[in-house]
């Protein structure tokens, strides 16, 4: 049976979406689990074609972080300048006179010093105001549409597996989600991912020592020869990703990368681990929840907006310096279903809202700048009363995917797509 560490305890928020004991999303995750024989096949796995030998591909690992519950991004790179925001947030807003200034404009909270450096070396980057074209404030309905990323259409896959549909077929490792035995959404399709809690707990339910894993192996092994490969597919490539992840070393982070005893630090740690051991990682996937403050966010040096913005940029920060010079081949994304309102509210925290914040870190990032055109927070200049998200989400993938990850044409990833960059990756060589 896989192991993991406990899920953190999330504080109530009063949102319909969650307050059901367990969410759907949870809820679905724990089932996943039942009476699974091999650990960490993806879901859809009748629908896969897992191969079993790496094509070349010599584009960025590209790491996807969901921010999950609704990202304050105001309260994160916080518009110093702009004379409404005190206005609007007199007691949960961020004092400029402890923010760390980017630029002219924006102001980091001071619980992400951690990712300072990595901003004035040019390896961060921030864009703000960005939003979905059609946006909504319920959970499930934004997060869902998030990660299909085609508006107006009928498509039901998720973004990244018409990524991964555009590849040559490669390891059983060219998407993972680390973190989950399930999936997110955004892989939802025919192209196939592997889903695991952590590298070391990876492995079969009923083999509980190396010799019962190599039985289980062979017997697993000998019922699926011969066949169809619809069937056999999912199975022996998890049964190879099982022998890839039994023979890897002991994992020591390197260049004084240290990892909290997080679950997000955790992932990202075997993140690093897997583009190391160089196993054909392509897209990997790491979920970050816990983010719908709608009461007691704390204040700028305590409580839980501080904690969270402090173990996200200490996770982030640790990821980039274990990877070193390997971090010019990786792109890390932050993605979150929808911002929160401008105002807050009446029980120290804000509601769901519009306009967000996406955060970029790897050594391909035109680091050191916020992104994307600022709306601003005037009252004429909010959408029902919101942030404007000016900046479409599918806009900055699309930059990472074509500059970063060696994507051609990307229109039967993001249909519909403009043609407009946001200018926040430089040019792989």
């Amino acid at each position: 049976m896989l192991t993991r560490k406990p899920r953190q305890a999330r504080k109530p928020c009063g949102c319909p979406d969650y307050e059901r004991g367990i969410s759907r999303r949870s809820f679905l995750k724990r089932s996943a689990v039942a009476g699974g024989m091999v650990a960490g096949i993806a879901h859809e796995a009748f629908f896969t074609r897992l191969a079993f030998a790496a094509a070349p591909y010599d584009g960025d690992v590209l790491v996807v972080v969901s921010l999950r519950g609704g990202f304050d991004g105001l309260s994160a790179i916080v518009p110093a300048s702009d004379p409404d925001y005190p206005i609007w947030r007199p007691n949960v807003g961020i004092p400029t006179g402890t923010l760390i200034q980017l630029d002219a404009t924006f102001g980091m909270h001071p619980a992400m010093s951690s990712l300072e450096p990595f901003y004035t070396g040019g390896s961060f980057g921030v864009v703000h105001a960005v939003g979905q074209e059609s946006p909504n404030r319920s959970h499930f309905s934004a997060m869902d549409e998030l990660e299909r990323a085609a508006p107006g259409t009928s498509l039901r896959t998720g973004w990244l597996d018409r990524v991964l549909g555009l590849r040559d077929p490669g390891t059983a490792f060219q998407g993972v989600q680390m973190g989950s035995n399930t999936a997110a959404s955004m892989f939802l399709g025919p192209s196939p991912e592997l889903a695991m809690w952590s590298v070391d707990s990876f492995g079969l339910d009923a083999a509980w020592d190396d010799e019962e894993s190599a039985l289980w192996d062979t017997a697993l092994r000998g019922l699926h020869t011969g066949a169809p490969d619809v069937l056999a597919a999912p199975a022996t490539g998890a049964l190879d990703a099982l022998a890839t992840t039994n023979a890897l070393p002991d994992y020591v982070p390197e260049n004084g990368a240290v990892y909290a005893d997080t679950n997000l630090a955790s992932a990202l740690k075997d993140v690093a681990r897997l583009i190391k051991a160089d196993v054909g990682l392509q897209v990997a996937a790491v979920d970050y929840g816990d983010w719908d403050m709608h009461v007691d966010m704390g204040t700028v040096d305590t409580g839980w907006m501080h904690d969270h913005l402090t173990e996200l940029s200490e996770a982030l920060a640790a990821f980039a310096t274990d990877l070193g010079t390997k971090l010019n081949d990786v792109t890390l994304v932050t993605l979150t279903e929808f911002g929160r309102r401008v105002s807050e509210n009446g029980s120290g925290g804000t509601d769901h809202g519009f306009g967000q914040v996406a955060l970029l870190l790897g050594g391909g990032v035109d680091g050191g700048k916020v992104h994307g055109a600022w709306p601003g927070l005037a009252e004429d200049d909010l959408i029902d009363g919101d942030l404007n998200g000016l900046n479409d989400y599918r806009l900055i993938l699309a930059e990472i995917l074509e500059k970063r990850c060696r994507a051609g044409s990307l229109t039967d990833v993001f249909p519909g797509i403009s043609s407009d960059r946001l200018g926040v990756v430089v040019q792989k060589p």
